[in-house]
């Protein structure tokens, strides 16, 4: 066996383009998955590239970026999941002599809706990769590895515009965007799985891939000494916890760009605590394995077919995803695992790769997760209490102070002002205090303290643009602007502006490490400075802002502030975060 034979393509016909490639300059093949531009695939030049696991034969795209790029689709870095080795850490693909057609994603991981008729199957394990065609072949690229996100139960790896951010860049560099296992496929945390060794599979997966990037993105062009993971929420979680695995070994990483999220983000909790048991029987239930003994459960959910594992980790998902206690979440899983020891407690022991850092947060990162509606100052209080169980009455009681009920004392910041669009008078306190507890307190906590250690430089950015009347400027809304997204340039002027900006500084962090040493399209802009932890500063991207929601306020494109934005709220969380790793 050389290669999963589900996820062989065949290139049948390479002689008869070689015959007639020139003739074939005018033909096009459309590919299309959200978050990526369709795609114009001119088979008249097919970049090949030979790896040990066998010939790899790409597409190029000449419509609709300033460049043209070459690309190869749905490389397999992993063998099929299905079968034996569902539940079980990836296996790497083995060496082969066959030719790879790489001109289309491959199938996406069985978790969530797929409404745009991509496949999904268990033979999901592969790879994009983006380069630009024109670049000097006597050097090796930087490479960016993007991480997507999707609270560990969806998502896929080509949703975000990673061909545009490469394509758009001043300096060079190879893009990269992957599959890996999400849901209980992925993340099925319980006792059972623990003592069978099964406990984060999505993360092995990530490290499997950074593994095939470390010994085949030479032959692509690329530096295996200059890789940069990115990732958005969960796929920024993913990162954090990368960032403190095996940290007695160089990691395959030299620097990260962690957005909205962090090790610490959410909860990470241990695979034996009780929501994650309930949630393991829950979904075996939903199967009718509610009978079965225990010591064959595994075997049993192996026989099973996917697409019946796969409804049932969905209807799991929507039953607490209301409450945002999401179930199939990565754990800690002890020595020897991919987070042995407390996020925090890795934190305070400085057990992490001490490596460049870019990090940032939304204003608004929790307004598209909480309830609109909630209008009483005891549904606040129990909301939180039942998402974070081990605050205490003391603890309940200082938020209730820290986050000034907007009914009780109409001098909070926390009042809600919108009118006529459907929200609860406790709305605003809520999507702030699940934001900055989700999310803006890991990212600070996240930089202070790397940047405390000193050993490499930190980058914190808040991004403040006005999207949405009720989101604000909510969680992921950022990505698009990173990317320099046609519909995002196309906006206006400033928010044009505002993209380009980020845009710029993301892709000299890639290049260089450094967000300023790359001048591009915009060599005047502001130099951000790193962050220190006694006089912490950071970036603002388009504060006062909202044509995107409908406004005529432009804002300020970019400004450099004091690290003192919603200080009280995130020092309240910091004293807390054990509480949130049991």
């Amino acid at each position: 066996m050389v290669m999963a034979p589900s996820t062989l393509r065949s290139f049948v016909f390479l002689a008869w383009i070689s015959v007639v490639g020139i003739g074939l300059l005018g033909l096009w093949l459309w590919d299309f998955a959200p978050g990526e531009n369709p795609l114009p695939l001119i088979i008249g030049s097919r970049p090949r590239v030979t790896v040990r696991q066998g010939v790899i034969v790409g597409s190029e795209v000449k419509t609709g970026y300033p460049q043209t790029l070459e690309m190869f689709l749905g490389i397999p870095y992993g063998l099929s999941t299905a079968g034996e080795r569902r539940f079980r850490p990836p296996v790497g693909v083995n060496a082969s002599t066959e030719i790879f057609d790489a001109s289309k994603y491959g199938d996406r991981c069985p978790a969530g809706p797929s409404r745009d008729g991509f496949p999904q199957s268990e033979d999901c394990l592969n790879l994009n990769i983006y380069r630009p065609k024109a670049r000097d072949e006597s050097k090796k690229l930087p490479v960016l590895v993007h991480v997507h996100g999707g609270a560990f139960n969806t998502g896929f790896g080509s949703n975000r515009q990673i061909s545009n951010l490469v394509a758009w860049s001043a300096e060079p560099f190879i893009g990269i965007s992957f599959n890996y296992r999400i849901g209980a496929l992925g993340f099925l945390p319980s006792r059972l799985t623990a003592e069978e060794g099964l406990l984060n599979l999505g993360l092995k997966d990530q490290a499997l891939l950074f593994e095939w990037v470390q010994e085949n993105i030479a032959a692509f062009g690329g530096n295996p000494d200059d890789v940069t993971l990115m990732g958005v929420s969960a796929g920024a979680h993913s990162i954090g916890h990368h960032l403190m695995h095996n940290t007695d070994r160089p990691p395959p990483f030299h620097k990260v760009i962690i957005e909205s999220g962090a090790t610490t983000a959410r909860a990470v909790y241990t695979p034996t605590n009780p929501m994650h048991e309930q949630q393991f029987q829950e979904f075996l239930t939903e199967l009718g394995f509610q009978d079965v003994p225990e010591p064959y459960i595994m075997d049993e959910l192996r026989t099973l077919d996917v697409k019946k594992i796969k409804e049932a980790s969905d209807t799991i998902f929507n039953i607490y995803n209301p409450s945002i206690r999401w179930p199939f979440q990565p754990v800690i899983d002890g020595e020897g695992g991919m987070i042995p020891i407390p996020p925090i407690d890795a934190w305070r022991s400085g057990k992490w790769h001490k490596v460049p850092i870019l990090t940032g947060f939304n204003t608004n990162e929790g307004a598209m997760f909480v309830p609109k509606t909630i209008s009483t100052a005891s549904q606040f209080t129990a909301f939180l209490h039942r998402l974070l169980p081990s605050l205490s009455k003391d603890d309940l009681e200082i938020l209730n102070d820290v986050y000034p009920d907007p009914l009780s004392h109409p001098d909070s910041k926390y009042v809600e002002t919108r009118k006529g669009v459907g929200l609860g008078a406790q709305f605003k306190r809520l999507e702030q205090a699940y934001g900055h507890f989700a999310y803006v307190a890991p990212v600070r906590q996240t930089a202070r303290f790397a940047a405390a250690d000193g050993d490499a430089p930190v980058y914190l950015y808040h991004f403040a643009v006005n999207s949405s009347v009720i989101g604000g400027a909510d969680h992921g809304n950022h990505a698009p602007f990173v990317t320099y997204n046609r519909d995002i340039r196309e906006r206006s002027d400033s928010i044009e502006e505002i993209s380009g900006l980020m845009h710029a500084y993301w892709t000299s962090f890639i290049t260089t490490g450094d967000p300023n040493a790359i001048e591009g399209r915009y060599p005047d802009r502001l130099p951000w400075p790193a962050y220190t932890r006694d006089a912490g500063k950071l970036i603002v991207f388009g504060a006062g802002n909202d044509e995107y929601a409908g406004g005529q306020n432009k804002g300020t494109a970019v400004q450099i502030m004091d690290d003192t934005w919603a200080l009280e709220e995130c020092r309240f969380w910091w004293a807390r975060t054990e509480l949130f790793e049991l």
